[in-house]
């Protein structure tokens, strides 16, 4: 008992920092949930054990009594004229049925209660569940994948299969609901419906689905619909609350529309419904959804045969830097305008796993700016967890900084600190800067040193599916690859900056992405990058 109290203490003193993790923005801390679901299993198993240990002994003394008083009852006063016998009767009544009373009455259950109590402290919230479910739609919407898909499990690149019960998808559901989310919400409940109509077991009942499913298809603007599945609905549970109300309020919505079509004037309801039962994705904030979603797919790439030409793979000696003479980078051009290069084995798998050690204990919800306070926050649009590595941290550090260093030609000493990031759920960066624009000059006004001049980004996990890095404006997308790097230019030689740069992370389908990247700034690289002839050089 002393050795579990201890590994329950450390297991608690371990998981700690969890408290308000955000668990679904970091893949790579995810992981340590599994050990903690593990950990219980290993505790439910023990009191399974204890309970039925304890069940074998009053069973064992019930089948011994059970003959006993077979015997005793056939002649009691013959049985009784032994005084052997007697003297038993009276110790078994006064004294053994006794410790059978607290052998029943013993708790089992005191360990792993216990165990349970101080790990769900550290359990996801349902803020972490509500995130996990919007990633999954997030992966749906992005590489267009219906619910079927989805449900069964059957996305490329997986080891291993798994599957949403009708359960799940009502819950997928109900949480895009909460959200007014009705696109959503419809996909899910519809998946919910027709697993249900074909069988599988279920908590949920099909007037909950129906209820929730026939109102989304109201606010999506099908009518004719939510007539049909609230009439449906009512066939199931006559004496359904809201049900008959909602009917009669559909039917006259139909009606006045019946009405409006006759005198020919402008029916005011929506028709967003298409054949199937299928609705149109509404809009969103993002002008170039489709375009940065279309490169996540590989869709779209604008490499054509003449732009290709002009891309070549060469050794790079950084200007011969006499760190790269005898041991030059392979250096493969990715884009042409704006220039985009690939570097090749910048980073050893043991110096990978050393940054990821280091990274994750550090790792917190990354951050966006504020435009109009300039106060760092989260956003949807940001799913993931970053740290920040100072070269005392370890040797490992400096190192990699040094070798950025050689490889670019710029100074790291008005860099910014190597940033380790590990992408969640659905992990993403929506289309962003990395410069900071005319419109928000004090960005980086602390660090006093000037914008940020370029960006070097490495790849520390190869991604099984997704997870690419895209330019929507001329159509570039860059797929992770472990242990290269991708290195560009923010700003144009005059400080203006080059606003093709704008680029996104897509969400990871399937994997667990690990980059890190240096930004260098202005200051300390005016001879190092100096000004062209033109604004644009």
């Amino acid at each position: 008992m002393k050795s579990w109290i201890l590994s329950l203490l450390l297991t608690c003193i371990s998981c700690t920092w969890h408290t308000q993790a955000e668990f679904f923005t970091s893949i790579g801390q995810m992981t340590d949930l599994i050990y903690a679901e593990k950990d219980l299993v290993q505790s439910l198993k023990e009191y399974i054990q204890a309970e039925e240990s304890k069940l074998s002994k009053i069973k064992s003394w019930a089948e011994k009594m059970d003959a006993l008083t077979m015997k005793s009852a056939s002649n009691p006063e013959g049985y009784l004229a032994h005084p052997v016998n007697a003297y038993k009767l009276v110790k078994r009544l006064n004294t053994d049925w006794l410790e059978l009373e607290n052998l029943v009455l013993q708790d089992s259950t005191s360990g792993f209660i216990a165990n349970l109590t101080v790990q769900r402290q550290f359990f996801p919230t349902e803020e972490d569940e509500t995130g996990a479910a919007k990633a999954l739609m997030r992966l749906q919407d992005t590489y267009r994948l219906d619910p079927e898909t989805m449900s069964k499990g059957k996305l490329p690149g997986t080891k291993y299969r798994s599957s949403l019960t009708v359960d799940d998808c009502f819950g997928m559901g109900k949480i895009a609901y909460n959200e007014g989310d009705y696109y959503h919400t419809v996909l899910w409940m519809q998946q919910a419906l027709k697993q249900h109509d074909e069988g599988e077991d279920a908590a949920i009942t099909k007037v909950e689905i129906l209820d929730y499913l026939s109102y989304a298809v109201f606010q999506l603007g099908d009518l004719h619909r939510a007539v049909e599945l609230t009439r449906r609905l009512i066939s199931l549970d006559s004496a359904h609350e809201r049900a008959g109300s909602n009917l009669r309020y559909f039917e006259k919505l139909l009606e006045k529309e019946r009405v409006a079509k006759l005198l020919n004037k402008t029916s005011t309801i929506t028709e967003s419904a298409m054949q199937g039962g299928v609705y149109e994705r509404p809009a969103d904030y993002l002008p170039e959804r489709d375009t940065y979603e279309a490169l996540c797919r590989g869709e779209g790439v604008k490499m054509t045969p003449r732009r290709q030409k002009r891309l070549f793979c060469r050794y790079h000696d950084g200007n011969r830097n006499p760190h790269l003479l005898i041991a030059p980078f392979k250096e493969e051009d990715e884009w042409d305008s704006p220039y985009i290069v690939r570097y090749y084995d910048v980073m050893s798998d043991e110096e990978i796993e050393k940054i990821k050690e280091l990274a994750k204990p550090k790792l917190a919800r990354a951050t966006v700016r504020d435009p109009k306070t300039g106060v760092l926050t989260v956003a949807n649009y940001r799913v993931s967890k970053s740290s920040w590595l100072e070269e005392h941290d370890d040797p490992v550090v400096a190192r990699v900084n040094h070798r950025m260093q050689h490889i670019t030609g710029l100074t790291v000493k008005t860099a910014e600190l190597l940033q380790v990031a590990n992408y969640g759920m659905g992990g993403q960066y929506e289309p962003h800067f990395d410069f900071s624009r005319k419109d928000e000059p004090d960005a980086f006004k602390r660090l006093g040193t000037g914008n940020r001049v370029a960006t070097f980004l490495n790849y520390m996990s190869d991604v099984e599916a997704g997870g690419a890095t895209v330019f929507p404006d001329f159509g570039a997308a860059i797929w992770p690859q472990k242990g290269t790097a991708v290195f560009w230019y923010n700003l144009f030689r005059s400080g203006e900056g080059d606003y093709r740069t704008r680029h996104a992370a897509c969400p990871v389908l399937v994997g667990c992405k690990w980059v890190s990247n240096k930004w260098f700034h202005e200051r300390g690289n005016e001879f190092l990058r100096p000004c062209g002839s033109t604004e644009v050089d």
